[in-house]
């Protein structure tokens, strides 16, 4: 048996996440090294190491969850874009990063300076992505 991902021990409650989407299928939380504010994984909860390793309906799923997350960073944090991407080498589990930009350089993984923020700012982004994902109808 492969061992429990980081991110399969945060679906099993085992490790904290700010958690601001989950169902049967995947979960969304927010990153605790973000690029930038509101950088937000989804991650299917089945444990799978590559991407275009996942079924086709789960797939489909994680991409329809995306755009909702995706629309409501949009509006619950000010940016020109939503960018996403899929990289996979930091952790054995695939995830999707969803990661509002304003320019390119937003969505640097080698950049070595991220984002900080006090626990109360991300209590409060995580709620009010959270409800904001729940308003939107897709």
């Amino acid at each position: 048996m492969t061992d429990k991902s980081i991110f399969s021990r945060i679906i099993d409650r085992e490790i904290p996440a700010h958690i601001v989407y989950e169902d049967e299928f995947c979960i969304a939380f927010l990153d605790v090294r973000p690029l930038q504010k509101g950088h937000t994984l989804v991650v299917p909860k089945k444990q799978i190491d590559k991407f275009y390793h996942i079924e086709k309906n789960v797939l489909e799923h994680v991409m329809i969850v995306s755009k909702k997350i995706a629309r409501a960073l949009e509006n619950t944090v000010p940016c020109a874009r939503v960018g996403m991407a899929i990289i996979g080498l930091e952790v054995p589990h695939t995830h999707l990063h969803l990661v509002p930009i304003n320019e390119s350089k937003d969505l640097d993984f080698s950049n070595p300076n991220r984002l900080s923020m006090e626990e109360g700012e991300i209590l409060n982004l995580a709620k009010n992505l959270e409800e904001e994902i729940n308003r939107i109808n897709l």
